[in-house]
């Protein structure tokens, strides 16, 4: 089945994590906790872990995201873990992964597993999708 919403950033807060040992890099290296909203048939909101290695200036890198969901899918209410990476050159979205993590349901969405993804649209809009399973 699959269920397709939209989603904005509410919060993204930057970290002062260090990794040990520092190991210099041609990217820095960051962390930060981010709250999504979501709605459509994917509702409810998210605590998000994200890390990145990343230029601003030039738009560049990769990102993972460990994400704790509670909300729906299609109205069945619960929550799960997922998670999702994906690189930029700047223009584009390429080696994209995005997993439900095995065992994480709870409530109606106990048993979940699957798939999905993030698309960004041109006017900014950011969708998500799962393709998913309750079993």
């Amino acid at each position: 089945m699959r269920a397709t919403g939209t989603f904005t950033v509410k919060a993204f807060v930057p970290t002062e994590l260090i990794p040990e040992p520092a190991v210099r890099t041609g990217l820095p290296v960051g962390v930060a906790t981010m709250e999504k909203h979501f709605e459509g048939e994917v509702a409810g909101r998210s605590a998000t872990l994200f890390t990145a290695a990343f230029d601003q200036a030039a738009g560049v890198g990769t990102y993972v995201a460990m994400e704790s969901f509670e909300g729906s899918l299609h109205g069945r209410e619960g929550a799960f873990n997922f998670v999702h990476s994906a690189t930029t050159t700047g223009t584009d979205r390429t080696a994209e992964f995005f997993t439900v993590v095995p065992a994480s349901g709870t409530g109606d969405l106990a048993g979940i597993t699957g798939a999905g993804g993030i698309a960004v649209d041109a006017d900014g809009t950011h969708r998500i999708w799962f393709d998913y399973e309750i079993g």
